[in-house]
């Protein structure tokens, strides 16, 4: 089975690749969004309502079973925000560091955060559409560390993963075994049918 991921975000097609590898005896293969389908604005009120966007837009130019997914971080001494406006909590054209710098000036250390994942899931064959909706918590660390990962991981402290460690500290293994997208991925693989 062949899913094609609603992303133009490189980082999370290696994710998504890396977490799908191996599933089913490696049936379930992960492809990119070709280049001429438009997606639509990020401009719905929950992480569900944006993936599912991204998702039946792809569904729709291509005929093909689409997953899309919409993540971000909610930071719950600000009322959880940054939320749906994650990659764009410092600007429209905001880098990751700029996001990142942005929550630790406004955020205090060791203030609780959630890493939230909406994944969802369109075949316009059957006209089934699901969500999954996985979260990972942890606290704001001081200042940023690491060198892996991407987004806010670099200050990211999950709650149950290697104590200390932010989520840019650690491996790819340890990392998806305890990340929001890595339990949205899972939750969507157990759901899938096995292909024979």
């Amino acid at each position: 089975m062949r899913l094609l991921l609603a992303t133009r975000n490189a980082h999370k097609l290696r994710e998504f690749a890396r977490l799908a590898d191996g599933w089913a005896g490696g049936s379930i293969s992960i492809d990119p969004l070709p280049d001429k389908v438009e997606l639509p604005p990020e401009d719905g009120a929950t992480f569900a309502e944006n993936a599912l966007g991204k998702a039946r837009a792809a569904a729709a130019a291509t005929g093909r079973v689409a997953i899309a997914d919409d993540s971000g971080i909610e930071a719950a001494a600000l009322g959880g925000r940054p939320g749906i406006r994650s990659a764009r909590y410092a600007g429209e054209r905001a880098s990751d560091r700029e996001n990142l710098d942005k929550l630790l000036r406004e955020a205090p250390a060791g203030s609780a955060l959630a890493y939230v994942c909406a994944l969802a899931y369109v075949d316009p064959g059957s006209g089934e559409e699901r969500v999954f909706e996985e979260r990972c918590s942890g606290t704001l660390a001081a200042s940023p560390r690491g060198e892996r990962g991407f987004g806010y991981d670099p200050a990211f402290l999950p709650d149950d993963g290697v104590p200390d460690h932010t989520m840019a500290e650690l491996s790819d293994a340890e990392k998806d075994a305890i990340s929001h997208r890595g339990r949205a991925v899972r939750a969507l693989l157990a759901w899938l049918p096995v292909p024979d």
